[in-house]
C-alpha cells in the first residue's frame, strides 16, 4: 500500500469521526426550549384569578429589581425563603421616617473579580428600591403555584409586588431561571434559589460589585454591554458548610471544578452557587441564547458571558445546607458531565453561542434555542 493510499484512508477515517461526532452532538443537543399561551400569563396578588400577560426582557425596565425564584415543589422551603427575601428588600425599598436621622454606618463588601484581583467597596445606607418577586413553578407535581399566590396575598407580603408563573411541563431549574428573566421587568435581575440556602442579605455586595463595574464601563463608553455577579461559595471550602458533606459529594465538586478549568471558565471558583445578579443588558444578551436547563445551565450562562465580552464579578456570599435537595448526586452528576461535553461542542462547532457589542447587540427573544424575531438590546 503506498503513501499516497494510506493518506486517503486516514482522511476517510477522519471524516467518518467527525461525522459521527457531529451526528452523534446534534443527538445528544437539546431541542429549542418550548413556550407555550399558558406560560406567558401570571397571577398575583392584585389578579389571583384573571391572569394577566407577563412583560418581555426587551422592554424597558420598570422597577429596580426582579427576583426570580425557580421552584419545583417547593411548599414547604418556600415560605422562610420568601420571609427573609421580603424582609430585607423591603428594609431597602422605604424611604426612612421623617425626623430621625439618617444612619452613618456604613458596611463594606468584597468583590473577586474574573482576573483573580479582590476589591473592598463601602457601602452607604440603604437606598430607596423598587422590587418585583416573579415564582416560577416549574411543573411541579404539588400545589406550588396556588401555595404562593397564596402567600402572596398573606398580610406578611402585602407590600410587595409576588408574581406566580406556571409552566406545563418541568424542564429543569435553568428553563424555569431562563424563563422568569425573560419576562423580568428589572433594571437588574437576581436569580435566587427557593431553598434559602444562601442568605440574602448578600444581595447588596452583589450589586456594589456592578456599581463598580458600571461605572467603569460608562467611562469607557460601554455600558451598554451590561456585566454581572456571582455570590460564591469557594471562601467556605474548609468550613462545616463544605467538610461535613459526604466524601462522594466533595470528590465530585472538586472533580467538576477541574472539568470546568478544561471547558473554560476556570477563573470563576464557584459556578453553580444560585445566587447570581444580572444587569438588563446582559441578560437580555445571555439568556435568550441559553440552551441548557439542567442543573449545569450557570456554567453555559458563564460561557456565554466570556464569549460576549460581558464582565462577571465574583461576590463572596454566606450559605449553608438546607435539607430537601431535588439534586440526585450520582445520577446528575453524570448528566452534568453528558451536558458539559454537548455545551463546549456546540460552542466549538458554532452551533450555540452569541455576539455582544456596542450599538449592534441582538438577540433572540422567543422561547426558542434558535430562530426567532429578533430585537435591539
Amino acid at each position: 500500500m503506498d503513501t499516497t493510499t494510506i493518506a486517503l484512508y486516514g482522511a476517510g477515517l477522519l471524516v467518518l469521526a467527525f461525522g459521527v461526532a457531529y451526528s452523534a452532538l446534534i443527538l445528544l443537543s437539546p431541542r429549542p426550549i418550548p413556550t407555550r399561551p399558558s406560560e406567558q400569563v401570571y397571577r398575583s396578588r392584585a389578579s389571583p384569578s384573571k391572569p394577566l400577560p407577563l412583560p418581555s426582557l426587551f422592554d424597558e425596565p420598570s422597577v429596580d429589581l426582579t427576583v426570580v425564584i425557580p421552584a419545583y415543589n417547593e411548599t414547604e422551603r418556600l415560605p422562610a425563603m420568601l420571609e427573609s427575601t421580603v424582609a430585607h428588600l423591603q428594609s431597602y425599598s422605604q424611604p426612612q421616617q421623617s425626623g430621625t436621622a439618617k444612619s452613618t454606618s456604613t458596611s463594606t463588601s468584597n468583590a473577586i473579580g474574573t482576573n483573580g484581583s479582590s476589591t473592598t467597596r463601602t457601602r452607604a445606607p440603604p437606598p430607596k428600591r423598587t422590587y418585583e418577586i416573579l415564582i416560577v413553578d416549574d411543573g411541579s407535581s404539588d400545589s406550588t403555584s396556588s401555595f404562593a399566590l397564596t402567600l402572596s396575598q398573606s398580610h406578611t407580603f402585602a407590600k410587595s409586588e409576588i408574581r406566580v408563573v406556571t409552566l406545563q411541563k418541568n424542564l429543569g431549574k435553568g428553563g424555569a431561571v431562563r424563563h422568569g428573566m425573560l419576562h423580568g421587568r428589572g433594571r437588574r435581575l437576581l436569580m435566587v434559589d427557593a431553598d434559602g440556602a444562601s442568605r440574602f442579605e448578600d444581595l447588596e455586595g452583589l450589586w456594589d460589585a456592578l456599581d463598580g463595574v458600571e461605572e467603569k464601563q460608562r467611562k469607557e463608553g460601554r455600558e451598554d454591554r451590561g456585566c454581572v455577579a456571582v455570590g460564591s461559595r469557594a471562601h467556605l471550602v474548609k468550613t462545616e458548610a463544605v467538610v461535613k458533606r459526604s466524601f462522594i459529594r466533595n470528590f465530585l465538586m472538586f472533580s467538576l471544578h477541574l472539568i470546568l478549568r478544561i471547558v473554560g471558565v476556570g477563573s470563576i471558583r464557584d459556578t453553580q452557587c444560585g445566587f447570581k445578579l444580572f444587569t438588563r443588558p446582559a441578560a437580555q444578551s445571555i439568556f435568550p441564547a441559553q440552551h441548557l436547563t439542567t442543573w449545569i445551565f450557570d456554567v453555559e450562562l458563564l460561557l456565554l458571558a466570556t464569549q460576549m465580552g460581558i464582565p462577571v464579578e465574583e461576590v463572596p456570599i454566606e450559605w449553608h445546607e438546607v435539607e430537601g435537595s431535588k439534586l440526585n448526586v450520582m445520577i446528575d452528576s453524570l448528566g452534568m458531565l453528558r451536558d458539559l461535553l454537548v455545551l463546549r461542542g456546540n460552542m466549538i462547532f458554532g452551533r450555540w453561542g452569541g455576539k455582544v457589542g456596542k450599538g449592534s447587540t441582538t438577540a433572540t427573544a422567543t422561547g426558542g434555542g434558535g430562530g426567532g424575531k429578533k430585537k435591539r438590546v
